[in-house]
């Protein structure tokens, strides 16, 4: 698949689901003023995807959040595995702490098979975290507290409330929601 496809599907993911179904309620402010960036990586080897890491934080760190709030690192094809994507996450924590940025920004994950611990694969509560790529979500923690205290929100009523979502779609409705390939 070639960059602009993928780009073209994170962004139907982002319109329909995320800002489609209020999954998260924040994310519409940032998308309608063209703060979040989308970063394809074409990396062969998790070495690189960790160089496109770090230069994505090296960036993100040194632009205004008027013209960068946010960055999602996509990969089409490094991860089909979601449980080694899981583990790669504490990689990309350690590599947030190595730049410095622990408490400035941090690490939220989204991949196509996400599971969380305790659910089953085809558990529809799962799709909160589902993608069409694995990325890797860079936020600033200013802007989720700005946000938070901005929207109101308090996170386990948004988490619940995307469940309820999500369980009403259902997967055929979840389906429907998701790029075509």
């Amino acid at each position: 698949m070639n960059e602009a496809a993928v780009i073209a599907a994170t962004r139907h993911w982002v319109e329909k689901a995320v800002i489609g179904l209020n999954l998260c309620p924040f994310a519409r402010a940032v998308w309608v003023k063209n703060q979040v960036r989308i970063v394809v990586s074409q990396a062969r080897h998790v070495d690189g995807l960790l160089d496109d890491l770090d230069r994505e934080l090296d960036l993100l760190a040194a632009t205004p959040a008027e013209r960068i709030d946010t960055t999602l690192i996509v990969h089409p094809t490094l991860f089909p595995d979601f449980l080694v994507f899981n583990d790669f996450l504490d990689i990309a924590d350690e590599v947030v702490a190595e730049h410095g940025l622990e408490g400035v920004i941090q690490v939220a994950a989204f991949h196509p098979d996400w599971r969380f611990e305790g659910t089953e694969p085809d558990d529809i509560t799962n799709a909160t975290n589902r993608a069409p790529f694995a990325t890797l979500h860079l936020l600033r923690e200013d802007s989720v507290a700005r946000a938070v205290a901005t929207e109101g929100g308090d996170a386990e009523a948004i988490v619940a409330r995307n469940i309820e979502t999500l369980r009403r779609l259902g997967a055929e409705g979840w389906a429907t929601l998701l790029p075509k390939p």
